[in-house]
């Protein structure tokens, strides 16, 4: 058997090994040490000079010798972190690790970043007698280290703060004037137009945009405020010991500061303005939040106003007023969610001719705490500003699948959101569930707004040709409200148009009437069949009927009920 030889066989046997340990030291630029603490002789491996770049000697010869070669800015050194510790050598020796800056060569500017790890050992009275270590130079790591360390504090584009950092100094300023009962002021600074720089010069071009408005924010401000990078267009801007009347003087001298002269790129002159909102605290923001809620409010209505203009906070008790209502309303419709309290009502409607129920309508409902019913139309505005408005659709999706399966004979339609027309979970859902009961798929009609319908003409077309694939009929809901055209129509493919608003005026408005016969006319000729929403009497039925409506809803008919269709849970039974 041929026997394998180890590094054991060759040092018995005379050899040296492959590499001495102080040339694998000297590899990873490091080399060990021995301090006599008690004599202050520091002895140091062969390859100390070359990895320490020292020329004589004798300037790390001892541990004082060595300390005077530390960088000023040095905030521990070695002696510091051997002899200022409580730990105790129980016999092992403590562990110690430091990093300093070293300047080898006296009166010049070159410097080198020591990784010091070792360990210590007491003397007979249990203080540091000796230490044993390594040094490393880390300049790499070290380099590294400071890069991610100026870009936690700092924007790498315009060498401002980034918007962490830009935050706490606000925090601070905050706390300041609220302290010593002073002021302070935040500024919200967006470049205008910047998507347009985007596409016209790409993004390096917009990069320059954005580091030369930096550079002007800063000339254009006091030694003690503060800029920094709020967001990709945005710069917030940190006014110390400004009052509501420095404010508008303050973002009028940024403001003219952006739009002087032009700035240059590489793909030639740009034009560039900004538009400001700020807001003065604490008199109008007592918190951080306050303070950067408020001032992007402000920017929002300056940009609503004039682009180019700057915009105080201003506070509006009825505004305040309305967001109260809006968190209480969050509230009830997150309950809603919660604990399923959100029910179908089913709106009746008739074949014009026959007053026979055609289909019903399925409508939002939302059962207070109390037992009170609270209506869609109350809900579903409030639920799309808040973003809830798709979670309810999922629901209502669920209750009218339900239905469609409990009630054979139910035909209906369902409200969709332009949210929900494009959300692939509604899509997953609704798919999943015609898939389970597929004859619910005839007997569903999906309506969307007019206006969602003509917001995005492609998409809508997406969006009818997977509902008819899956078998379901497309209505267009709120039809005559003056975005659609039945060019539109006759692209869409719709199947049903639902008349809204003027049909609950014709007994007062000529206009109104006018405006329904043509709407009506114009789908008949179109093949489309038509429902006139809101009818209240019976004087608007019979104008309707002579005009050719196919069908009725509203008032006359009979409003949504939380309970079962009376004529689908018959003919089911």
């Amino acid at each position: 058997m041929t026997r394998i030889e180890t590094t054991a066989d060759h040092l018995d046997a005379g050899h040296q090994p492959a590499f001495a340990a102080t040339e694998a030291l000297a590899a990873i630029g490091a080399v060990p040490y021995s301090w006599s603490i008690d004599s202050d002789a520091l002895a140091w491996g062969a390859n100390a000079a070359d990895v320490l770049r020292v020329s004589d000697p004798r300037l790390i010869a001892s541990g004082r010798a060595f300390a005077k070669l530390l960088d000023h800015d040095t905030v521990q050194s070695r002696f510091d972190a051997i002899m200022r510790t409580s730990a105790a050598d129980k016999g092992a020796g403590v562990p110690y690790q430091v990093q300093y800056g070293l300047r080898p060569k006296p009166g010049t500017d070159a410097k080198l970043w020591i990784e010091d790890v070792g360990r210590w050992f007491a003397g007979v009275d249990g203080k540091p007698a000796r230490a044993l270590g390594v040094v490393r130079v880390i300049d790499e790591r070290r380099a590294q280290e400071d890069r991610l360390s100026y870009l936690s504090r700092f924007d790498g584009l315009t060498g401002e703060l980034n918007r962490w950092h830009l935050t706490d100094v606000l925090s601070s300023a905050l706390g300041d004037a609220i302290r010593n009962r002073g002021s302070c002021a935040f500024l919200i600074v967006a470049i205008d137009n910047l998507s347009r720089v985007n596409e016209a010069y790409g993004f390096d071009v917009a990069d320059e945009v954005i580091a030369a408005v930096a550079k002007r924010l800063r000339a254009k401000m006091r030694g003690g405020d503060s800029v920094g990078r709020y967001s990709g267009n945005k710069f917030g801007v940190v006014l110390k010991s400004c009052t509501p009347d420095d404010i508008a003087t303050a973002a009028e001298r940024l403001l003219a500061g952006m739009r002087d002269d032009v700035v240059q790129t590489q793909a030639g002159p740009v034009a560039v303005t900004a538009t400001i909102g700020g807001v003065n605290a604490p008199r109008h923001a007592r918190t951080l939040q306050e303070v950067l809620a408020r001032a992007r409010e402000a920017l929002d209505a300056a940009k609503a106003t004039r682009r180019g203009s700057f915009n105080a906070y201003r506070p509006n008790f009825e505004r305040e007023a309305l967001r109260r209502q809006n968190v209480r309303s969050s509230d009830e419709i997150v309950r809603a969610l919660n604990e399923n309290c959100i029910e179908v009502a089913f709106e009746p409607v008739v074949a014009t001719a026959s007053r026979v129920p055609a289909f019903y309508e399925c409508l939002m409902r939302i059962r207070r705490a109390d037992g009170g019913i609270i209506e869609a139309a109350d809900v579903v505005p409030l639920a799309e500003r808040l973003g809830l408005v798709r979670l309810i659709d999922h629901r209502m999706l669920d209750l009218v699948i339900g239905g469609l399966s409990d009630m054979p004979l139910l035909e209906a339609t369902l409200n969709v959101s332009a949210a929900s027309t494009v959300d692939p979970d509604w899509w997953a859902a609704l798919t999943a569930a015609l898939r389970i009961n597929p004859s619910a798929a005839k007997r569903l009609t999906l309506d969307i707004a007019e206006q969602t319908a003509i917001q995005d003409l492609d998409g809508t077309r997406g969006f009818i040709a997977r509902a008819k694939d899956l078998g379901c009929r497309i209505a267009i809901d709120d039809f005559g409200a003056g975005y659609a055209s039945f060019r539109n129509l006759r692209q869409l493919g719709v199947d049903l148009v639902k008349i809204d608003g003027a049909v609950q005026n014709l007994a007062r408005s000529e206009d109104d009437r006018a405006l329904v016969r043509t709407l009506i006319d114009l789908a008949r000729r179109l093949g489309l069949a038509t429902v006139a929403k809101w009818v209240q009497d019976e004087a608007a039925a019979a104008l309707l009927a002579d005009w050719g409506c196919d069908y009725l809803q509203g008032r006359l008919i009979g409003l949504g009920t939380l309970q079962r269709p009376w004529a689908a849970q018959s003919s089911a039974a």
